[in-house]
């Protein structure tokens, strides 16, 4: 490894070029691409970018607010969560890394950006919901500690109490 490069990751700026951003997966380039800034007019989601030191946009997520149903939860947690249909959530709609960063932390590095994010919002959530594209996806927000819903195995969430005590 020559050297680990440097990433500063803030809210999506919509003057910035996305029109070259390529991760390989092609829904999510055109969602950066395309659509991105329309969801962010409209405040139906949030966008954050990692740029690197040239100011190439090297990654993206999306943040947006959601529930998820009680009974959905696995059984030992909802017990402890209040009687309501649904508990409140953010949810992580799209993480996409461009293929030039791939195999540098930068995902992880994202997706810790997302938990830090949502866990310091002033308006409560309980978790952050994340819908995995395949397994590989659902397979890497499980290593980091992500729990799928019993019924929906691509369908993964975190309490953010649990994130909550690890940035302390």
């Amino acid at each position: 490894m020559i050297g680990v490069r440097k990433f500063s990751v803030a809210a999506l700026d919509l003057s910035t070029d996305r029109s070259s951003f390529e991760c390989g997966v092609e829904p999510l380039d055109r969602y950066f691409r395309t659509e991105v800034s329309q969801d962010i007019k409209r405040r139906v989601t949030a966008c954050f970018a990692a740029t690197d030191a040239n100011g190439q946009t090297a990654g993206y997520y999306t943040l947006a607010s959601a529930s998820v149903l009680l009974a959905d939860l696995p059984a030992a947690l909802a017990k402890k969560l209040p009687r309501y249909p649904s508990v409140p959530a953010v949810r992580m709609g799209r993480l996409a890394v461009g293929q030039a960063y791939k195999g540098e932390g930068l995902g992880a590095a994202l997706l810790a950006d997302a938990l830090r994010r949502a866990v310091k919002a002033e308006i409560a959530a309980y978790a952050l919901l994340v819908d995995a594209k395949d397994d590989t996806a659902a397979k890497f927000y499980a290593h980091h500690g992500f729990i799928a819903l019993p019924q929906r195995p691509l369908f993964l969430f975190m309490p953010l109490a649990m994130v909550k005590d690890l940035i302390k």
